[in-house]
């Protein structure tokens, strides 16, 4: 049986990119925006409002949940590309999750969000240098993560939380 947590696997961290993979990648996060859109087209509210798998997140608080983590990779690239190796502050993804906005909000919201925040996001992205991918931050829990490993989590994180959505529809037909 497929694991409903990972619909496309698990992120694969990549710490030494060629120019080609990174342009990949960042085609990945370029397109998430409207891939997450497609993905809950048409749904309605009782839609939004099912739980992805048993005991997992609503859709609508998953895609509550993109732009929450998208802005913290943002700010993460910033912080990293101005200062040495910073240690970064992690949150409590499942406490966002629950707060009402993220449990009631219509999605079009968040939507809205992520396209502007990836716009932005994605200018960072293609002008950096090879030389900038190379610069790391620390995470108080995994470690050392050059921004060529953040680039591979973040282009995962946008595909794999589509799946959750579109894997839903398909399991429940509602294509």
């Amino acid at each position: 049986m497929t694991d409903l947590r990972f619909p496309i696997g698990k992120a694969q961290l990549e710490r030494d990119l060629t120019g080609a993979r990174r342009r990949e990648l960042i085609d990945q996060i370029a397109a998430a925006p409207e891939n997450l859109r497609k993905a809950v087209l048409g749904l309605k509210e009782e839609q939004l409002d099912t739980e992805y798998r048993p005991g997992g997140w609503t859709v609508r608080q998953v895609v509550h949940h993109v732009p929450d983590s998208h802005l913290n990779s943002y700010i993460r690239f910033k912080l990293a590309l101005t200062e040495d190796e910073p240690t970064i502050k992690p949150y409590d993804e499942a406490a966002w999750a629950e707060l009402l906005e993220a449990r009631t909000a219509p999605p079009e919201i968040s939507l809205g969000l992520l396209d502007a925040l990836h716009q932005r996001w994605v200018l960072l992205l293609r002008e950096m240098s090879s030389g900038d991918y190379q610069r790391t931050l620390r995470h108080p829990e995994i470690g050392q993560l050059s921004l060529n490993e953040v680039l591979c989590i973040y282009a995962w994180h946008g595909r794999h939380h589509t799946a959750h959505i579109t894997a839903l529809r398909d399991r429940m037909g509602w294509n």
